[in-house]
């Protein structure tokens, strides 16, 4: 990789949490058309306020494992190094893998089937939006530590 590609990391343009947020509001307008509700109890709300605290718990998590690894988390930056450890030991996309519990306990708590679901959208927008372009650059970047890394851990769970 040359000095020049690695200014812009992996050239992704366009914030991947303003996907998950697009699709939660718009399917939340569609639930406000189309209702296709859950159901509700107090077991189903304090679940949905668990996974979504989860999901939140795991974005803070990486967040600080970034900065403590002085790198960057924004995915048109570029890295300084590969987290491997933590969370990183399980998956290779923990802040994606939380968005989509936030989304999924969101929906639960909306009561709607639309947002729950919206997460299947957003995770593979994701994929074709920032994802890709991050291993290819990962890949470049770093060569053989990378595609160990890969071969050994997951890309959501």
């Amino acid at each position: 990789m040359n000095l020049d590609d690695d200014i812009k990391g992996p050239a992704v343009k366009f914030p991947p949490p303003l996907i998950f947020l697009t699709l939660l509001l718009g399917t939340y307008g569609i639930e406000q058309l189309l209702p296709l509700h859950i159901g509700r109890s107090l077991a189903l709300d304090l679940f949905s306020m668990g996974i979504t605290l989860f999901g939140f718990g795991i974005i803070i998590h990486v967040g600080l494992m970034f900065r403590r690894a002085k790198t960057c988390i924004e995915p048109w930056r570029p890295t300084s190094t590969i987290i491997t450890n933590g969370i990183y030991a399980y998956s290779r996309n923990p802040i994606y893998a939380g968005l989509c519990f936030v989304q999924i306990g969101l929906g639960l708590y909306l009561n709607s089937f639309w947002v729950v679901f919206s997460f299947l959208p957003s995770a593979t927008l994701v994929y074709y939006v920032a994802i890709r372009k991050e291993e290819i650059y990962l890949e470049c970047k770093f060569g053989d530590k990378y595609l160990h890394y890969k071969k050994g851990v997951r890309r959501w769970l």
